[in-house]
């Protein structure tokens, strides 16, 4: 998904009201809302995030990390077959030799086909990368009334969900703090300055504060749901934020707030996907905003 962001979770902020750019280490708290349109900035050497739970990627745009066992099987095939033609001399080829070159490529063949295989046995349907439906608008705005370096957090969260899945509208509420970032429907009634009420209010209607249990839509439904999300969601992954009891605290497991995550893909968010979404927000149980 990196043609999604800019290639920095830290972002330069344009408000319309308070024409100053998005303070790194000031601690001052403001009751307001920001909105701002991604842009391109360069993160200072010495700036630290308070999330550690990364994804290991490639990094390499437009390669999907699922496939890797084809490219692999196809650059051993290829490296076999020109040994074959190039390297030996077809005069002196032993059966042992061609016994061998036919069990290479029957591993190489194999592999090329693991992607394939994997999706087949999980039910899905070979689908495209995740597509920008029209008509959405790229936008990411933020609670202000939350320490700095909890806006770094959500920041960053919201960065890496973008990046290292198949999402294209993250929304994150945690502790009365809200962060949206993606491609998302913008309605002709909510402006740039109250768009976050406007999320707000949808979350209120649909009841999503009370959530317990993860809520996984692999494809298309009726959900009401849908009335939030950006038109051509195609799968929808909502994770609970659940408050972690401190250790040796008679405290009882309470509900933080969510993880919101919309797909144009179907089948968008595999097991791995989801134990790793998991893990991300339960960095934000216990914490304070």
């Amino acid at each position: 998904m990196s043609n999604l962001l800019c290639s920095n979770p830290l972002i330069q902020f344009k408000m319309k009201i308070i024409p100053a750019q998005f303070p790194a280490k000031k601690s001052t708290m403001k009751p307001a809302s920001i909105s701002s349109r991604l842009q391109n900035s360069q993160t200072p050497s010495n700036q630290q995030l308070n999330l550690s739970v990364l994804r290991f990627t490639l990094g390499i745009p437009g390669l999907d990390e699922s496939y890797l066992p084809r490219w692999i099987g196809y650059g051993f095939a290829s490296l076999l077959i020109l040994n074959h033609f190039v390297g030996s001399d077809s005069a002196t080829t032993t059966p042992a030799q061609l016994r061998t070159e036919a069990i290479g490529l029957s591993l190489a063949a194999f592999s090329v086909l693991i992607p394939y295989l994997g999706k087949f046995l999980k039910g899905a349907s070979a689908t495209d990368q995740a597509t920008i439906p029209e008509g959405t608008e790229q936008i990411f705005v933020m609670s202000q009334n939350i320490l700095d370096t909890k806006k770094e957090d959500l920041a960053w969260a919201t960065y890496v969900l973008l990046r290292n899945t198949n999402t294209i509208a993250v929304l994150i509420s945690v502790q009365g703090a809200l962060c949206a970032r993606g491609y998302w429907n913008i309605p002709e009634e909510a402006s740039r300055k109250n768009l976050l009420e406007w999320f707000e209010r949808q979350i209120e209607r649909i009841g999503l504060k009370n959530l317990k249990d993860t809520l996984y839509f692999p494809q298309n439904s009726d959900s009401v749901l849908w009335e939030l999300l950006p038109k051509g969601t195609r799968s929808l992954l909502v994770q609970p934020v659940l408050q972690v009891p401190k250790p040796g605290a008679n405290q009882m497991e309470g509900i933080e707030g969510f993880v919101l995550l919309a797909s144009s893909m179907g089948y968008a968010y595999s097991d791995r996907d989801k134990a790793w979404i998991g893990a991300l927000a339960n960095k934000f149980g216990g914490k304070s905003l």
